[in-house]
């Protein structure tokens, strides 16, 4: 694969935005660690096979079941341990992994679902241009434009097991069924669909009964949801995550003697106050020279008019400041933050990058009315976004 960048990681983040650890700690690593203890060899580009020691961790294991829990920090889970016994009494077998950049669902699904840095399967925000054109594509709202296999080429770890004769499923919403986020990142795996949370938790150990030699993956978006909308030091965040914690405890209690449950998630959340949010349709010097503004509010591309990128760069520094880390395509791709970059993707990152620091975050109350309106957001690659735990509980014959 061709690529720039990601030869200094980090070398030009400021202290407190941090590198996802790609190829040693981050949520690229579980699904090919999770087929190296199966037997299977992932296609990684030169990335290690197996660097969580997976492989040792579910030793034994001939079907393993990966939950991951959409907006469940690692700091938030510390926070709140007594609401969610099942999940602080669960095993970390490798610590705290990163999420990627980033911090956002699509991306982080795409990059669970490859086993590769976003800089690889090109699905590098929320929301990003589609180069050649001018329109933006929202990952979430996806359907066959652009077509999903072309935009998201690199094969699936679920691909490439179900080719090696493991049996593998992902059950995620009904409502995701077939859209083209599900097609691109889950590609291989059957995917009946789900009707609620519970729904899911019997579908995962119905198929992971199924058969001998099994890959079963869960998603649940109800914690996530929940954050945006009331924030996550709110009591439906709480009450949220407590019902969290008994699915995960139906889970467990019915995995088979030779199984294993991986919990991770996407990345965490924070709540955004008022006094820390800059609207851009309030900001005329922000809008001179843009062309297509995309991403999200703490992590945000923005695509300028031929010939004033520089322009561009100059006035978002200015006027953001210590707020955000400004800076351009080039440096962002050379900071590592998304791994290596293929040639052919990097256009779909914005000739401008701003991530947010602190709890800021740059909405637009016009442009973008509902997003805006939140109280809990990520994106950014702040500790509290990155920090995704990995959790682990094992079936009885392998305790």
């Amino acid at each position: 694969m061709s690529g720039q960048g990601g030869d200094h990681p980090g070398a030009s983040l400021p202290a407190d935005l941090h590198q996802p650890a790609y190829g040693s700690a981050s949520l690229a690593d579980v699904l090919p660690g999770v087929g190296a203890a199966l037997g299977v060899r992932v296609e990684r580009d030169g990335l290690p096979a197996d660097p969580l020691g997976l492989t040792a961790a579910l030793s034994g294991a001939r079907r393993v079941a990966v939950l991951l829990v959409d907006g469940l920090g690692a700091d938030l889970i510390r926070a709140h341990a007594d609401l969610a016994p099942t999940l602080a009494a669960m095993s970390g077998p490798a610590g705290d992994l990163s999420a990627p950049c980033p911090s956002t669902t699509p991306v982080s699904l795409a990059t669970l679902g490859t086993g590769m840095p976003p800089g690889a399967h090109g699905i590098l925000g929320f929301v990003t241009a589609v180069p050649g054109e001018e329109r933006t594509l929202n990952h979430v709202q996806w359907g066959d434009d652009p077509d999903p296999a072309a935009w998201q080429a690199r094969p699936t770890v679920f691909e490439q097991a179900a080719a090696d004769g493991v049996e593998v499923t992902a059950v995620g919403p009904y409502l995701y069924k077939g859209s083209g986020l599900t097609r691109a990142v889950y590609r291989g795996a059957h995917y009946p669909g789900s009707v609620g949370p519970g729904d899911l938790s019997a579908q995962m150990g119905h198929a992971l009964t199924a058969a001998p030699r099994a890959l079963v993956y869960g998603y649940l978006a109800e914690l996530d949801l929940t954050g945006h909308v009331r924030g996550v030091d709110s009591d439906a965040w709480r009450a949220q995550l407590a019902l969290i914690d008994r699915i995960v405890e139906q889970v467990v209690d019915t995995l088979p003697a030779d199984a294993a449950l991986l919990i991770t998630a996407d990345q965490g959340m924070l709540d955004i106050p008022a006094s820390t949010r800059v609207d851009l349709d309030s900001e005329p010097a922000l809008d001179e020279g843009v062309r297509l503004l995309a991403g999200e509010p703490r992590a945000r591309y923005v695509h300028a008019v031929d010939g004033a990128a520089d322009d561009v760069l100059a006035a978002w520094s200015t006027v953001l400041g210590d707020r955000a880390w400004v800076t351009s395509r080039d440096e962002a791709i050379a900071s590592g933050v998304f791994g290596r970059v293929d040639d052919a993707l990097a256009a779909r990152i914005g000739d401008v990058v701003a991530l947010a620091r602190g709890t800021w975050a740059f909405t637009a109350t016009e442009r973008e009315p509902g997003p805006s309106r939140l109280i809990g957001y990520h994106g950014s690659i702040t500790a509290t976004e990155t920090a995704i735990p990995l959790l682990l509980a094992r079936g009885a014959a392998l305790s």
